[in-house]
C-alpha cells in the first residue's frame, strides 16, 4: 500500500491461511512505526471490529462466522504522519491471527509513503495558447516535476521549491492544435500526477 503524508490508506488482509480458528479469534493489524490505525470498516455478519485506544493497533473478533479468515477481505485504515518522507517504507507493519490469546499465525504488511497528486494550474484549460506555453503549478517540496503531451512527450520540467511551486517553459514548440498536458511529479522512487488539461495551441482567430 502506497499513501502520501498526512493521508489515510487501506490496508487489506486476505487469502489468510493456517489452522482453522472458530468463534472468539481475531485478526490484529499493528500499525507500521509512526503511523496509526484510524477504522476498521469492514460491515460484514460474523465479525466485530475495535480500534485500540492509542490507535497503534486494531482488531476484528470473530462473533458467529463459521471458519473465519479463510475467505473474504479485511480492511484496515492507517492514516501516515503529514511529515513522512516520500519513498519511505515505515517498519513493523504487522498482521496477526489469534485464538483464545495464542498466536496462529503472524505475517509482515508493506506501507510506503507515497506522493501528494501535483497541481498543473497553467496555462488554463481552453484558452488558445502561444507555440511555448508556460506551465506551472505546485507540487511537493523538492520532488522532480515532469510535464508531459497526450503523446508522452516530455514538454517541460522544474523542481518545486521550498513552497512547493513550480515553473517551466518548452524548449520546442509545440504542434498546433488540440492536446492535452500532464503534470508528473517524482522522489525517491515514488510518483503522481495531476489530472490532464486539455488546450489549443495556436493564436487566436482574427476577428474580420
Amino acid at each position: 500500500m502506497t499513501v502520501p503524508p498526512g493521508r489515510d490508506g487501506i490496508v487489506e488482509a486476505s487469502g489468510l491461511s493456517g489452522p482453522a480458528l472458530g468463534f472468539g479469534s481475531s485478526l490484529t493489524l499493528v500499525a507500521p512505526a509512526g503511523a496509526k490505525v484510524t477504522g476498521v470498516p469492514l460491515t460484514a455478519a460474523g465479525y466485530r471490529g475495535e480500534v485500540a485506544a492509542d490507535g497503534r493497533s486494531a482488531a476484528y473478533t470473530a462473533t458467529s462466522a463459521e471458519s473465519p479468515w479463510q475467505t473474504g477481505t479485511f480492511p484496515f485504515v492507517v492514516a501516515v504522519p503529514a511529515d513522512a518522507v516520500p519513498g519511505t517504507r515505515l517498519d513493523g507493519c504487522v498482521l496477526r491471527l489469534a485464538d483464545a490469546g495464542r498466536r496462529a499465525g503472524e505475517r509482515g504488511c508493506q506501507v510506503t509513503v507515497g506522493l501528494p497528486s501535483p497541481v498543473l494550474s497553467r496555462p488554463e484549460s481552453g484558452v488558445p495558447l502561444g507555440n511555448r506555453p508556460t506551465a506551472s503549478g505546485t507540487a511537493y517540496p523538492g520532488a522532480r516535476v515532469t510535464v508531459s503531451d497526450q503523446d508522452g512527450n516530455e514538454v517541460c520540467g522544474d523542481t518545486a521549491g521550498a513552497d512547493g511551486a513550480w515553473s517551466c517553459a518548452p524548449g520546442r514548440d509545440l504542434p498546433a492544435g488540440a492536446n492535452r498536458l500532464q503534470a508528473t511529479a517524482t522522489m525517491n522512487g515514488v510518483s503522481a500526477s495531476s489530472e490532464q488539461i486539455q488546450v489549443s495551441v495556436g493564436s487566436p482567430p482574427t476577428e474580420a
